[in-house]
Formats: structure tokens, C-alpha cells, sequence
């Protein structure tokens, strides 16, 4: 298989777990306010998978799809932290309505056969 073909491969399995997660979070009464929400390229912004909100919390959520959950956390690096962070700033900047709410940053985590792994405020956990 080429190049091209398993980051097609790559890109339609991530977009399988984030819907994966995404029912997880209205399953359990998150309201989902944004997917894919990108900075501009070239930015250094980065992307955030999913913005969930659920009364005056907003989380933003990164989603890792591995084959082990262990692979999965492990794959949240330091650096993606910083870039999810800013893309966080961004996205506030930009949608003034959210500013009264708190902040958190999660992980969900992805493996097969398995239901996505919830984890609130993973910078401190990860």
C-alpha cells in the first residue's frame, strides 16, 4: 500500500473514532459545539477534534486512536498539549460567548473493540 493510500486510511479511521466519541459525549449529556475546529495553516494553532459543553463547562478534547489504550495516552504529546492550548485561546478569542465558562482539556481515548475512555482534565493525568 502506498503512502498516499494509509494516510487516507489513517485520516478515515480518525474521523471514525472522533464520531465514536462524539456519541459517547451526547450519550452523556455533552452538547457538542465544535469538530475539527482548525487555526490557520502554517500558524502553529493546530486543530481541536472535538468542543463539548455541558452547563458552564467547556471542554476541549483531544481523541487518540491506537491499537491499546496505553498507545493511545502515549501518543498526547507535551507539544500537542501546547498546540491544543492555543488553539483553545483561538477559539475563545473568536467566540466571546463562551468566555463565561470554564476551561478544561480532555483526552478520549480510542481501541478496538472498546468504548471510548473519557479523560477530564488530562494534561494533570496524562
Amino acid at each position: 500500500m502506498n503512502r498516499a493510500a494509509l494516510g487516507r486510511r489513517a485520516a478515515r479511521r480518525g474521523r471514525w473514532a472522533e464520531s465514536l466519541c462524539v456519541l459517547a459525549l451526547v450519550l452523556r449529556g455533552w452538547r457538542i459545539v465544535g469538530r475539527g475546529v482548525k487555526g490557520r495553516r502554517g500558524s502553529g494553532v493546530g486543530e481541536v477534534d472535538i468542543i463539548a459543553r455541558r452547563g458552564r463547562l467547556l471542554a476541549f478534547i483531544e481523541v487518540k486512536a491506537r491499537p491499546g489504550l496505553d498507545q493511545a495516552a502515549a501518543a498526547v504529546s507535551p507539544a500537542q498539549q501546547r498546540r491544543l492550548v492555543r488553539a483553545a485561546e483561538r477559539f475563545l478569542a473568536r467566540q466571546p460567548a463562551y468566555a463565561g465558562c470554564d476551561i478544561r482539556f480532555d483526552a478520549m481515548l480510542v481501541a478496538p473493540w472498546r468504548w471510548p475512555v473519557h479523560i477530564p482534565d488530562a494534561w494533570c493525568r496524562l
